[in-house]
């Protein structure tokens, strides 16, 4: 089936992002690293969870250092429809975090429409608590020490995180994510996604009724991202990932938009947005920051007028640098003390 331009646009990110996670996680299987300067580390996968028959998997990380290391999880972003753990980020971010003493764990979740939002969300919850409760004696990992982190649709959940996992994450991290799934850029046609002929529900729907899975088996499949720009082109994101109408049934989702429920105790948060974003409005980020400052809660917000969505995978931008930069300053700062803050 060919694709649209619009469509085409919309998941080339991921498209090329998987492929270079591919060829990167060849590599990995040979457990060392050629390069001179680089972290070696190994790629171990595990069964997370069981839904049935279904097998719910994470990729573990890690350096041959035998101390006990605090951790990352990170969730991959595909607007809950698409992509899978293997969308990790950049290998130069990824490499960086590795060598600065923590283990990596990124998690494949049920995907929408065949799973709705609440068991999408206990995925990630079960996996904060298999990581805690069988990381230490799995790969040497201290429990209570782990930051979520996540991009686009996972720094959605990642920001959810904050309110939904106990106990709370030493720090999120938010690629380009956002806080609420009720407003209009979600719940009402997005004229951004209305350039090409619109997609029929029948041609969204085929090939996404099927059994539930976790975890795309291709990270650009084109029939996943033909059904998200439909949900985008007729404003029926929200309804399809719920299950549930936020025009009629606001009340639904007080549980599921954690700007709404930032408070004191909300664990300190770095947001990191372009402010040309064609996809999650830079707006997203901009509220989220103001409900952290007026709860007192620790942040650090990053942003610049030339970044697009994933802009993190640019291969030339010299910004990078100052937001990884960043990004480790606040992970070196909540994650490598021993003692829980206060």
């Amino acid at each position: 089936m060919l694709v649209n331009s619009l469509e085409r646009r919309h998941f080339l990110f991921l498209a090329a992002a998987a492929a270079a996670a591919g060829s990167r996680l060849s590599a990995l299987a040979r457990a060392d690293e050629e390069q001179s300067g680089k972290p070696e580390y190994t790629r171990q996968t595990f069964v997370y969870k069981m839904v049935g028959n279904l097998e719910i998997r994470a990729d573990v990380y890690r350096t041959a250092a035998v101390e006990v290391q605090p951790s990352i999880l990170w969730l991959h972003g595909g607007a809950l429809m698409m992509a899978s753990r293997g969308l990790v980020p950049p290998m130069r971010q990824l490499e960086r975090y590795l060598a600065s003493g923590y283990t990596f764990v990124s998690i494949d979740y049920r995907l929408a429409p065949e799973t709705k939002l609440p068991a999408i969300v206990e995925d990630m919850v079960d996996a904060y608590a298999w990581l805690r409760t069988s990381g230490p004696s799995l790969f040497n990992i201290d429990p209570d020490r782990i930051a979520v982190m996540g991009m686009s649709a996972g720094a959605y959940l990642a920001q959810l995180a904050g309110i939904r996992l106990r106990p709370r994450p030493r720090a999120l991290v938010s690629l380009y994510g956002y806080g609420d799934i009720t407003g209009p850029w979600l719940s009402r046609p997005n004229p951004g996604f209305n350039g090409t002929p619109p997609i029929s529900r029948e041609r969204a729907y085929e090939g996404m009724t099927g059994p539930a899975i976790a975890g795309s088996p291709e990270s650009n499949d084109p029939r996943r991202s033909t059904f998200n720009v439909y949900c985008r082109q007729s404003g029926l994101w929200t309804n399809e990932v719920s299950g549930h109408d936020p025009l009629k049934e606001r009340s639904w989702f007080a549980d599921y938009e954690p700007r709404m429920k930032v408070a004191s105790r909300y664990p300190p948060t770095i947001l990191l947005h372009g402010e040309s974003d064609q996809d999650v409005p830079f707006e997203q980020s901009v509220l989220m920051a103001r409900a952290l400052k007026k709860h007192r809660v620790e942040y650090d917000f990053v942003s610049n007028p030339r970044w697009n969505h994933a802009f993190d995978y640019a291969k030339t931008d010299p910004a990078l640098q100052e937001a990884f930069d960043r990004i480790s300053h606040f992970l070196d700062e909540h994650l490598h003390q021993k003692t829980s803050p206060k």
